[in-house]
């Protein structure tokens, strides 16, 4: 039998939780000494083993927070999963504000190097992190020729194009499956059109080329009229394939306009700005049982430096935060921010009950794998990504965010949905948490990557900009990593390429969140 201290071998997070997380594959007969346990049968890294006996049915905490029943007695040092751990339903108190704090602003605020956008829409003065050309689309009968119009901007299959224009990062196509056979009336056309309202207003875009077919219901128009925009055709073109004369005129029609966006687009330069205007979305994917150990809180300890220096960090995946949003709502400024929340969650309640669904068919197969077993373990671990301060207010999907400081934004699980309606909503920089490992951008808004353990860094540092492994491996604490990704979000916005980006990762990410009926 050998012996290893709980620091080295297992992660207690609270003196009240059951379980213990292990830091390394544990075997039968391993005695962790501190925590008075010997190890029975085999522990994956980033699992949960029992530190006391846990009679079937009764409550399981991790984080000092229940996350599931004991599907059967349980015994120091067993294994704690998806054998003998079962989702829970059980009342939750949604108290109201008692845990809120004034928030220490810093006296000076950091600055990055960003871009000036003059108002457009309904929106102020506007900060870019990048310089793009935009090449977007009303229905699906459009993306293939958007698709071509960008491409031949392409960098990497032609250099010569964009030579002339070094201040341009580049002329990319977000396309989608809608647009047509959908209620004209009804809340999927709504939110398609506040979020291609989103993307066409956001300050990414130096200017924004819009494509349809003609027929469709979701009319360039009805976007234009969503998003409040005026006559801008410097910042704003539109066409559709029937009135351009078919498919390759209306790609050397778009060529053309794209060609005249440039000059124009070029002319920008990059100057001091205070961190107020860095408006970051807080995604986490591919999580596994440290998750809510190492990255995500060290993501939090950066909100709150982001929050501090007067900017705005977006929590969202709704289905995510399920069986935790009482420690937000303890957080929200009023109680009418609160319930805005809870509204939210009742929302996707009756939604999954309308499709014969259910919250908890979370965590995922991989999730799994990584150690994680019920939605209100992986929920605990994800809101730590939102850090510490006030929860200033509560958006629908793609729903512009005129806040500062930590709001939380409606969205599903799903990244690359989730992630969309955030930039929709005014994201200029993302951070995307992974513990199985992730591949993912999300143009036009650079997206940085954090891994929650150090093989995870070591397997896959192309796709990963940051190591939060430190915390399990002892060599690192979050205090240490949360400035480390607060400077690392600064440069990311002043212009310094995130590895998604070194890739060009960002085009067949936009997926806007489709709840309408298709007929």
């Amino acid at each position: 039998m050998s012996t290893l201290t709980a620091a080295h071998a297992a992660i207690r997070l609270h003196p009240h939780d059951d379980v213990v997380i292990a830091t390394r594959q544990l075997v039968s007969g391993t005695a962790i000494e501190s925590e008075r346990v010997v190890v029975a049968g085999l522990i994956p890294p980033g699992h949960k083993l029992a530190t006391r006996a846990i009679a079937k049915g009764e409550p399981v905490k991790r984080y000092n927070q229940i996350i599931g029943v004991a599907r059967d007695a349980i015994a120091p040092g067993q294994h704690v999963h998806v054998h003998n751990l079962s989702m829970a339903e059980f009342a939750r108190e949604h108290a109201f504000g008692i845990d809120l704090h004034p928030t220490a602003y810093v006296a000076q605020p950091a600055h990055f190097m960003g871009i000036r956008r003059p108002a457009a829409a309904k929106n102020g003065e506007r900060i870019a992190t990048r310089n793009y050309i935009g090449v977007l689309t009303s229905v699906n009968c459009s993306a293939t020729v958007a698709r071509a119009i960008a491409d031949h901007f392409r960098r990497d299959v032609h250099p010569e194009a964009l030579a002339d224009y070094p201040n341009v990062d580049g002329v990319i196509a977000l396309t989608h499956g809608l647009g047509c056979g959908i209620d004209l009336h009804g809340e999927g056309l709504a939110i398609l059109r506040r979020t291609l309202a989103g993307y066409a207003a956001h300050p990414n875009f130096a200017s924004v080329l819009f494509v349809g077919l003609g027929c469709e219901t979701n009319q360039i128009g009805g976007v234009l009229e969503a998003g409040g925009f005026g006559d801008d055709p410097k910042r704003l073109r539109s066409f559709t394939i029937q009135d351009s004369g078919g498919t390759r005129r209306t790609i050397e029609h778009g060529i053309a306009t794209v060609r005249e966006m440039l000059a124009d687009a070029n002319r920008v330069r990059r100057e001091p700005v205070p961190a107020s205007h860095l408006m970051v979305g807080l995604q986490c994917g591919g999580s596994d049982g440290y998750s809510g150990i190492s990255a995500n809180p060290a993501l939090g300890a950066a909100v709150d430096r982001l929050v501090r220096h007067g900017g705005t960090a977006i929590l969202s995946e709704t289905p995510e935060i399920y069986g935790a949003e009482h420690l937000l709502t303890r957080r929200a400024v009023s109680r009418e921010v609160g319930e805005k929340l809870l509204a939210r969650i009742a929302w996707w309640q009756d939604y999954c009950a309308r499709n014969g669904a259910a919250l908890d068919n979370n965590p995922s197969a991989g999730n799994k794998v990584g150690g994680l077993t019920t939605i209100l373990e992986k929920s605990l671990g994800a809101v730590a990504k939102g850090g510490t301060t006030n929860l200033v207010d509560v958006y629908e999907y793609a729903q512009p965010i005129d806040a500062k400081g930590f709001v939380f934004m409606d969205s599903p699980g799903y990244d690359p949905m989730s992630a969309t309606g955030q930039v929709a909503s005014g994201a200029n920089l993302i951070c995307f948490t992974t513990g199985r490992g992730s591949a993912y951008g999300c143009a036009p808004s650079p997206s940085l990557k954090l891994a929650t353990n150090t093989a995870l860094w070591e397997r896959q540092q192309d796709d990963i900009d940051i190591n939060c492994g430190g915390v399990i491996d002892g060599t690192a604490n979050i205090d240490e990593l949360g400035e480390a990704i607060f400077q690392m979000m600064l440069d990311c916005a002043s212009g310094t390429r995130s590895k998604s980006e070194l890739h060009g990762y960002g085009q067949s990410e936009f997926v806007p969140w489709q709840v309408g009926v298709i007929t």
